[in-house]
């Protein structure tokens, strides 16, 4: 793992960093300590990293305003912070985990178990990054997200499209239950997966408003028929 601290007390960094080396080992391919938001901006713009852990008080900078251009990277964060109050703002805009100081060994343990397993709490926001600022999507406008290479595209109900850096299996574990993985390429709202057409030749499709269709893994259709079958009306 590549990691990027972003804390401006140096006995804090030292301390993280002795922990998170202490979790991961080996694991971990490098680890970088920023003080400043603008140091941690350079740095994010020049090196790929895995998983940011950012406090949100920069010596009076707000941590905010990096972490919603962190949320639109390909890497995880996670915020450590004692600033608890805005916990449930984190949450929204997809972090991993908020874990409050003073950190503890177990603590932090259980947010790297987190970027593995995936978080306990629903997002709200999707970040895009669009020329030089950042677009914040509400989750409840997006009806699905089809994976593209090492990005992904998101598919609004009103038509429009956006690129996202993060990979679809990123999304599957950050949306947990919203989002559906149909097929190796898609990730459908779940409140849209209702029935699924059978076609000829095996191959199955889901179709969504708008007359979209799109296809269905035989493994998924599978698990929607086990389901109904344990169900009946």
């Amino acid at each position: 793992m590549r990691l990027l601290i972003v804390e401006d007390e140096t006995v804090a960094a030292r301390g993280l960093e002795r922990k998170l080396r202490t979790i991961l080992g080996s694991r971990i391919q490098s680890l970088k300590i920023e003080k400043t938001l603008i140091g941690s901006e350079c740095f994010i713009q020049d090196s790929a990293i895995d998983v940011l852990f950012l406090d949100l008080d920069l010596n009076g900078d707000d941590g905010f305003l990096l972490l919603e251009e962190a949320v639109a990277g390909s890497f995880h964060t996670i915020v450590v912070s004692a600033n608890t109050d805005r916990a449930v703002e984190a949450f929204d805009y997809g972090v991993v985990d908020f874990v409050p100081k003073p950190v503890t060994e177990e603590r932090l343990r259980r947010a790297i178990d987190r970027l593995t397993s995936g978080p306990e709490k629903g997002i709200k926001y999707l970040s895009v990054r669009e020329d030089d600022r950042v677009r914040l999507i509400p989750l409840s406008k997006v009806l699905y997200l089809e994976g593209d290479d090492n990005y992904v595209q998101i598919h609004c109900r009103d038509g429009a499209k956006f690129k996202h850096r993060k990979t679809l299996d990123s999304l599957e574990r950050l949306l947990a239950d919203a989002y559906l993985r149909i097929h190796r390429g898609y990730l459908v709202a779940a409140t849209e997966v209702h029935s699924i057409r059978v076609a000829s030749g095996g191959k199955y499709t889901l179709v969504l408003p708008g007359s979209i269709e799109l296809p269905v893994s035989r493994s998924f259709y599978a698990r929607m028929k086990q389901i109904e079958d344990s169900h009946p009306a």
